[in-house]
């Protein structure tokens, strides 16, 4: 039982019975609800002082509950701020919620708990208009300065068509960009100190460097690096209000978008958070399909890292390799689902039909040719004196500042933590392949590099399980919410007749719940949050991206380096914007 768990039979003991309210979440993840006075001390104990503490703030967002016909609390709870906490120790998400009325929408802030609180706590207070007192920065972070409202509130308009017509007056061309100058006093930065003028140089927002639109503030003494303010928000395209206007099956090629490297690594984790708020059980051989694809498009993903990485430190042939080499990939994607980048193939409950014929020759005559390509990148590349005098020691974080920052994936394996939810929380059926985590030492550019072509390697050694022992059988399930009913019985009774027109036309409408759903993607954890109101269109959607993180973490790295270093930097780390922005 939820109820007995040892976290919370700790937190009940040190702030009592009336503190600590446990709430039942379709999910099964540990949730309570508190009040607003406790919300900082309860998160410093169990980040600093519980028995086996949760020291990651892994996503934090709100829920505007006022249209919600099935929310779990009283009707006075028109607004809930919800922490994501995860322990590794425990293997265990925790889940914190802080019920607020529309008319004292303040909390008090958790940056002096966790330094990622910052931009969490920002994007909220940007999408919901709730403050956070004490909070050392707090504006909009994703939308425009000038923006009027706070989109993600139930009462903002979600379609083009719900406002006024756009217009861009020279009046307001000149209000636009007086909003864009940079103040250094406004960020508790000066402009010069006893010894030095500090340059402040406008990195971006069009910049190679920057792999897309970001704008980066860098605050310099000569050319080194003394601080960096970031500035996202350029690739906003409301991906999470347009998911609370879809409906469940019709979201799905809007997920491609988000990481648009990473293609179906998208779709799985909202996919597994819809199935298991349904009860949908997906076949085996759907699954090891999916697991398939999956890893052929992490191989993808890391091709256009590697190459672009090579290319920020100077080195130009690589990207041409690693591009001819990732449209092999595509060639066998193009194959099987129609589509390249963003196939939109994966379905609830499965995928969208079965592998053709000869596909698993495509398959072994990729994994024959990939290995020896990999043998020669590393000579190329991580054997090069100068790649390796370019990224070695530069940009270097411990385990704990990972932890600490939020970091998942390649990003955190390379301070030496072999954590990878694949092994540790199986999903798809993966705890049914061998491979191995890889892991380095030193957290810094080089190390980060390590890890992802080994990657590599190890996903070569997943698909070429999928190969072998690909199971027989469906490849959809057999679920009313899943499959419409057959054809020759809607030809025979007019009520499957109607089922099957409000299957195809609306979809499905899935239980009332929430559901959060975790993958090892190509650049760490994605997460999608979803809340079910029992109607054929989510009520909230939640998305969490490893990029968002990690983006936030580039100051601390940087400091102190080289501003040449700050290419490096941020080609290790391997974002996309669109997985930054949303």
């Amino acid at each position: 039982m939820i109820r007995d768990l040892p976290i919370l039979n700790e937190l009940r003991l040190k702030f009592g019975t009336n503190g600590v309210q446990v709430e039942e979440t379709r999910d099964g993840v540990p949730t309570i609800r508190v009040d607003r006075a406790s919300v900082v001390p309860l998160l410093r104990f169990l980040k600093q002082d519980a028995e086996q503490p949760y020291p990651m703030l892994f996503d934090m967002t709100a829920i505007d509950e006022r249209n919600r016909k099935t929310r779990p609390m009283e009707a006075s709870n028109e607004f809930t701020v919800t922490y994501q906490l995860f322990s590794f120790v425990r293997n265990q998400d925790l889940r914190v919620k802080v019920a607020l009325s529309s008319d004292d929408l303040a909390l008090p802030s958790v940056t002096s708990v966790w330094p990622s609180a910052n931009w969490y706590e920002r994007e909220v207070w940007d999408m919901f208009g709730i403050s956070f007192n004490g909070h050392p920065h707090l504006r909009r972070l994703l939308m425009p300065k000038s923006w009027e409202g706070h989109p993600l509130r139930k009462d903002h308009p979600a379609r083009a068509t719900e406002m006024t017509p756009f217009e861009l007056t020279d009046e307001d061309v000149e209000t636009e960009q007086d909003l864009l100058k940079f103040n250094p006093e406004d960020w508790g930065m000066q402009r010069k100190d006893d010894h030095i003028e500090y340059m402040f140089l406008n990195l971006g927002p069009a910049h190679t460097g920057t792999h897309g639109i970001l704008r980066l503030v860098v605050q310099l003494a000569g050319e080194r690096i003394v601080d960096i303010v970031p500035d996202i928000g350029f690739h906003h395209r409301a991906a999470e209000k347009m998911g609370e206007r879809q409906t469940w099956h019709t979201y799905i090629p809007y997920t491609d978008r988000i990481d648009y490297l990473g293609g179906v690594m998208n779709e799985l984790p909202y996919l597994l958070a819809v199935e298991r708020l349904a009860g949908i059980r997906v076949p085996a051989r759907a699954e090891v399909i999916r697991v398939m694809l999956a890893e052929l498009f992490r191989i993808a993903s890391h091709l256009v890292w590697y190459g672009t990485f090579a290319q920020d430190v100077g080195q130009l042939s690589p990207v041409f390799y690693m591009f001819t080499d990732r449209e092999r990939i595509f060639r066998i994607i193009e194959a099987i689902t129609g589509g390249r980048m963003h196939p939109g193939w994966f379905r609830i409950g499965g995928v969208a039909h079965d592998l053709p014929v000869g596909w698993t020759h495509l398959v072994r005559e990729f994994l024959e040719y990939l290995p020896s390509r990999l043998s020669e990148y590393d000579d190329l590349v991580l054997r090069n004196p100068i790649f390796q005098a370019r990224t070695k020691g530069v940009g270097r974080y411990s385990t704990q500042e990972a932890i600490d920052w939020g970091v998942t994936g390649p990003g955190l394996r390379a301070t030496g933590f072999s954590w990878d939810f694949r092994k540790t929380q199986p999903y798809s059926g993966y705890e049914q392949f061998d491979f191995d985590v890889p892991t380095a030492v030193n957290g810094d550019c080089y190390d980060r590099g390590l890890v992802r072509v080994e990657e590599m390697r190890q996903s070569l050694r997943i698909i070429g399980q999928c190969l072998e022992y690909m199971p027989e059988g469906p490849t959809k399930a057999d679920h009313p919410l899943a499959t419409p009913p057959n054809k020759d019985r809607t030809l025979q009774d007019i009520e499957t007749l109607i089922h099957h027109f409000l299957a195809v036309s609306w979809g499905p409408a899935i239980p009332a719940g929430e559901v959060m759903a975790k993958v090892e993607a190509t650049k760490g954890c994605n997460a999608y949050y979803l809340i079910s109101d029992g109607a054929p269109w989510p009520y909230r959607v939640r998305i969490r991206t490893p990029s968002f993180p990690h983006i936030q973490m580039v100051p601390l790295i940087s400091k102190g380096h080289l501003l040449a270093d700050l290419l490096a930097i941020l080609g290790s780390v391997d974002f996309v914007l669109a997985d930054v922005d949303r």
